[in-house]
Parts: C-alpha cells; sequence; structure tokens
C-alpha cells in the first residue's frame, strides 16, 4: 500500500520523450510515482522546466528524478528553488554541454539536415551508437543498439530531436547549480563515451549537499538495461536523505 506520507517520485523522462515505465522500479513500488510524456518541438531548457513546473503543480512534496536530458530540465528546474521539492536525483546529466570531441559534434550539428527516411537510418543509428555501451547485453533487461533506436523511432520526431539538441548542447547551468538546496544524488553508469567524467565532477563541485553513485558494469542507457539496480540505488538515498 503507498504511504502518502511520503513525497511523490517524479519522474523526468530522457532525450526520447517517452515515459518511463515505473513498474520496473521494483524498490520503489511502495511510493507514490508518477511520470509525463516530454513536449513536442520545444528548443530551450527553461521552456522544459516550465513544462515540469505544471506537471508538479499540484504536489506539496515531491523528489526530481531526471535520466540524461531529463536530468538537465531537472536540475534547471532544481535551480529555482521550487516550493515542495524535497529532493533531486540525476543520471547521466549534466550542467554544460559535455560534448567536446569535434567528430561527434559536427555529427549531431549534422543531424538537422537529415529528416525523414535519412533521420531514421542515419541519424538515429549514430545516436544509438553513442549510447552504447559493453554491459547492456548483460543487464536486467537486455539491452543493444536496436532497442535505443527502436525507442527514438517510436517516441521521438525528427523536429523534436534536433529542438531537444538544441536545448541540450545550448545550456550552461555552472553558475547556477549553487542555488540547488536540496539533497542530491548523482547516479553515474561506469561506462559512458557520450557524457564524460568530467560532468558528474561539475556537478558534484557546483551542487552543495550532493553525492555520487557509480553502478559498475553499466553504461549510459542503465535506466533500461538495470532498472532494478537504478531503483534501488535511489530508494537507499530517499531512506538516509529524503524520508
Amino acid at each position: 500500500m503507498t504511504d502518502n506520507k511520503l513525497p511523490e517520485i517524479v519522474t523526468v523522462p530522457c532525450f526520447s520523450g517517452a515515459p518511463w515505465e515505473l513498474e520496473q522500479l521494483k524498490a520503489l513500488q511502495h511510493r507514490p510515482l508518477r511520470t509525463m510524456r516530454l513536449p513536442e518541438e520545444l528548443d530551450n531548457i527553461e521552456n522544459y522546466a516550465d513544462f515540469v513546473a505544471n506537471q508538479v503543480k499540484d504536489l506539496s512534496s515531491y523528489v526530481l528524478v531526471g535520466d540524461s536530458f531529463g536530468a538537465v530540465v531537472s536540475l534547471a528546474y532544481a535551480t529555482r528553488q521550487p516550493k515542495g521539492l524535497e529532493g533531486l536525483v540525476m543520471s547521466g546529466g549534466f550542467a554544460a554541454n559535455p560534448v567536446t570531441n569535434p567528430l561527434l559534434k559536427a555529427r549531431i550539428n549534422a543531424a538537422r539536415l537529415l529528416p525523414g527516411p535519412l533521420y531514421r537510418a542515419i541519424t538515429l543509428r549514430f545516436h544509438a551508437s553513442s549510447l552504447a555501451s559493453p554491459h547492456d547485453g548483460d543487464g536486467e533487461i537486455p539491452w543493444s543498439k536496436q532497442k535505443s533506436r527502436d525507442l527514438f523511432v517510436e517516441n521521438t520526431p525528427f523536429k523534436s530531436y534536433i529542438s531537444r539538441a538544441k536545448a541540450a548542447f545550448s545550456a550552461n547551468y555552472l553558475d547556477r547549480l549553487k542555488n540547488i538546496n536540496v539533497p542530491t544524488l548523482i547516479i553515474t553508469p561506469s561506462y559512458d563515451k557520450l557524457i564524460g567524467e568530467k560532468a558528474a565532477k561539475q556537478m558534484l563541485d557546483g551542487i552543495h549537499d550532493s553525492t555520487e553513485i557509480i553502478i559498475e558494469n553499466t553504461g549510459h542507457m542503465f535506466r533500461f538495461s538495470h532498472p532494478e539496480t537504478y531503483a534501488a540505488k535511489i530508494e537507499k538515498f530517499l531512506e538516509q536523505r529524503i524520508d
């Protein structure tokens, strides 16, 4: 039975925009949970933060849990010090554009020139490769490049992909990290060639009450491949710092 005295766990989707599959988060099932689908074609992180604000306006107590792009949105919203926010959990996120490889930048920028079949055949295959790790297939739910590509084909229109890329790569919250005033957990996979180690360090250095947990033998898609382990880490944090 759900204990309504516990803060609501509000999950913010990754770059695909797809709502979380909450039933996979077994360690959190005794808590009130909600998810959402990201709006389409917004190209500014602050606009996504406004959307989250509308999603939680009926809540007096909640914890934001953001994954990847959703972590950036959650971070942006938390810098506003909103009423009712009790804690923040971020995985695979960043406070400023973490992509420094010139070739990777060029490929991402080229995506805007590849709509329709080219978007699905080229851009999403490249994106899926950027998300992949050697540990994906050994997860609680075996993951693959094809599953990542299918996630985007089913949930992410071309214009939304381009808009979210613009939003993510133009965002910079380094100077506002000090405004986050709630306990913060940063969950990091042990292997992530898209988001490097620097991103987590920047958030740890900038957020006063923050800790990091590295989940060994996982990659950027660990919310999908290792949902039980992922949820258990969040539950431990909630028990120790929020409850």
